[in-house]
Formats: structure tokens, sequence, C-alpha cells
């Protein structure tokens, strides 16, 4: 299961306020500007600095 369009266009990098997209593999939320990547667990997006993973 994805994340809804309508939950994903109000969702922002919780760092720099930026967008974030989907990763390819649906995994998690990606924030370019930062180059973080949140993950989604059980279908909820952690959206918390400290649990984002850098961008490879």
């Amino acid at each position: 299961m994805t994340i809804d369009r309508p939950l994903l266009e109000l969702l922002a990098c919780p760092k720099c306020k930026g967008k974030v997209v989907l990763t390819v593999q649906n995994d998690g939320l990606m924030c370019n500007a930062c180059r973080r990547i949140y993950p989604i667990t059980d279908d909820i997006p952690v959206m918390l600095i400290e649990e984002a993973k850098p961008l490879d």
C-alpha cells in the first residue's frame, strides 16, 4: 500500500520544510534538498529527523 496522494501533498520535510516524494520502492519519503529519506513503517510515514537516513 502506498500513501494517498492528498496526504503526500500535505507532508513536508521536518528539517527544511521542503517537498518530499515517495522512493522508488515506496518504502520511504525522500527530501532532495536535505538528501534524507524518512521511513514508512506500517503504512505510516515516520517524519522524525533522527529517524531519517542519509540519501546515498
